[in-house]
């Protein structure tokens, strides 16, 4: 099991310019991203970063949301909903109102399988299988473990979760254990 925190991240700008992520956990082979896991603000309307052969899950997990749109996406981002699509395809944020919305977000290599995301309530048992990603959006304990919030737990073991507030999982399949990233 691997746990990290907001001081192990690190902020960058957007490859469009518009903003910047937060990129909490970055794995690549060759010289090309495998996947990541970042957190974003969206602060106004705008356009997304283009990204060429990656899938995007996006969760809303702070604000009142948005919308994307773009030639065939018309997705509502609501609050701890999440929302996949093509991160090569144009789209744009609309329908912010002005408000800010935190995201949080799952890309993968098209190569790869898609990933699932769930947001559980308030935790609960999950079982093994795959490679979980589990951000806490508040205080909770991971397989014994405490955790804060925004806080990372990576594992290829089942885990037990009780939080107070929810956490969203996800989970990998076909990336190999844990120990080989």
């Amino acid at each position: 099991m691997r746990h990290l925190t907001p001081a192990d991240y690190r902020s960058m700008p957007w490859a469009n310019g518009k903003g910047t992520t937060v990129e909490m956990l970055r794995v690549d082979r060759d010289g090309a991203m495998l996947w990541r896991l970042s957190m974003a603000t969206v602060a106004e309307n705008g356009p997304f970063s283009l990204f060429s052969r990656v899938d995007r899950n996006l969760t809303v997990i702070d604000g009142p949301g948005f919308w994307l749109k773009g030639e065939g996406v018309d997705l509502h981002c609501a609050p701890l909903v999440p929302c996949a699509f093509a991160g090569d395809v144009a789209v744009q944020a609309v329908g912010t109102g002005g408000q800010v919305s935190v995201d949080f977000n799952v890309m993968t290599a098209r190569s790869l399988p898609r990933p699932s995301v769930t947001v559980l309530p308030s935790g609960g048992p999950i079982a093994a299988g795959g490679m979980l990603a589990i951000l806490s959006l508040g205080v909770a304990q991971i397989n014994g473990r405490d955790v804060g919030r925004h806080d990372l737990i990576l594992t290829d073991a089942a885990a037990q979760i009780t939080a107070v507030g929810p956490v969203i999982v996800v989970r990998f399949n076909g990336l190999g254990p844990l120990d080989h990233m």
